[in-house]
């Protein structure tokens, strides 16, 4: 009875930690999530936010989500997308990315950080970030 109820904790310790792991994997670094809770409406899907700050020479790549992504700008700064002239990513404004939508590839290259709020209602079984390879 004890071995059992053991391999039983085990597996499940181990299973925790792997999506734990995946999770982390996936997630970039420059990534705080804030809270995260189920969608009432839904079951399957999730409210996430987070606040993330991308310093200068920091790419945030190209990706998507299984569902949708808005934002705000908390702290502007220049950015720059592969081939284009560097751009200003206004304090103050709002931003939204569809479902399965990619978005991003850009290079911070002003002085101040770029710090962004998102909320992100995606699907609770996929990961938040898919990279666009």
């Amino acid at each position: 009875m004890r071995f059992r109820r053991s391999v039983a904790v085990l597996a499940l310790g181990t299973l925790v930690a792997t999506v734990w792991a995946d999770t982390m994997q996936n997630d970039p670094p420059q990534r705080r999530e804030l809270e995260r809770a189920d969608l009432s409406m839904s079951p399957n899907m999730q409210v996430i936010t987070s606040i993330s700050e991308f310093k200068k020479g920091e790419t945030i790549p190209r990706h998507y989500h299984h569902g949708i992504e808005t934002g705000y700008v908390l702290q502007g700064t220049m950015v720059q997308f592969p081939g284009r002239a560097a751009t200003m990513m206004q304090t103050g404004s709002a931003f939204t990315n569809l479902r399965d939508v990619p978005h991003a590839g850009f290079t911070v290259v002003g002085e101040p950080p770029l710090k962004l709020l998102t909320v992100h209602v995606v699907d609770k079984d996929k990961p938040l970030y898919e990279w666009v390879k």
